[in-house]
């Protein structure tokens, strides 16, 4: 049965059978609606995810374009298979090698507007329909998103959480995780989780600490095991931004990026 709010917006998700620690339950595919419909994040490649978006997109009367909000694989891994299957329609994305628009903030794409998220990702959008966001790994449906350390990433990041927060939203989609029915809420509690991080990391340095394994015990303390990985990107984000401000102190260790094979947080 149809989720009636979806039904309401005429939006339809596709869960991929991909959980795990970074993807929750599995990776969301929106598609937003009809004659044709458009595909927000085909998600990764796996036969039986791509046929129940085909399904899903045929009831709706076809592909018009698909959106990528990023390139990693458990969001991009299917666009190509799926572009093929549904008649070759058109492919947005900021970086994806194989798009067909390359988009950039403020752009347009069928029925969305882009809007640069970068932070999880540098090529990161979120896009907007409506009051609708689909937001991909900038903001998730539950818990929070690993920042990679690419240059400026955490201040961007941070700003785009505002101007996300600046809209007028109803509902966010986000890429795993359940849909988000009070948006501002969300979002400034992403903000608050953020700079609550910051906080802290500030006063364990001006503690002393200088180590990168002793501030992951004292700043990202409430971290599993399994998402060690992920901290340990956000850590070297937030350290670049305290550079980038002129507040680092002298002697902090700093996490080697990328990491070592095998220890890159995936997705």
């Amino acid at each position: 049965m149809a989720d009636p709010l979806l039904k309401r917006h005429d939006v339809a998700l596709v869960r991929a059978a991909n959980p795990g620690p970074f993807t929750l339950t599995g990776t969301n595919t929106w598609l937003i609606g009809r004659d044709p419909c458009w595909i927000i994040d085909p998600g990764p490649a796996l036969e039986a995810h791509v046929e129940a978006v085909l399904g899903e997109a045929r009831l709706r009367g076809g592909v018009g374009g698909i959106a990528l909000t990023h390139d990693h694989g458990d969001h991009a891994g299917a666009a190509e298979l799926l572009r093929e299957c549904a008649g070759r329609p058109p492919v947005g994305a900021a970086r994806w090698a194989g798009a067909d628009a390359m988009l950039r903030d403020g752009a347009g794409f069928g029925p969305l507007t882009v809007v640069a998220t970068a932070g999880h990702a540098p090529d990161h959008l979120a896009f907007i329909a409506g009051a609708l966001c689909f937001s991909g790994d900038a903001v998730l449906g539950e818990g929070s998103v690993f920042v990679a350390p690419d240059p400026g990433a955490m201040g961007a990041y941070l700003a785009a959480l505002r101007r996300l927060r600046a809209l007028a939203l109803t509902l966010l989609c986000p890429g795993h995780g359940p849909y988000v029915t009070e948006p501002s809420a969300r979002l400034d509690s992403y903000l608050h989780h953020r700079l609550d991080r910051e906080r802290r990391l500030v006063a364990a340095l001006a503690a002393g600490l200088r180590g990168v394994d002793e501030l992951l015990d004292r700043v990202w303390d409430d971290a599993p095991a399994s998402l060690r990985a992920a901290a340990t990107a956000t850590l070297a984000a937030h350290l670049d931004k305290l550079e980038e401000q002129g507040l680092l102190p002298a002697g902090v260790q700093r996490p080697p990026w990328p990491p070592p094979a095998g220890l890159a947080p995936i997705v």
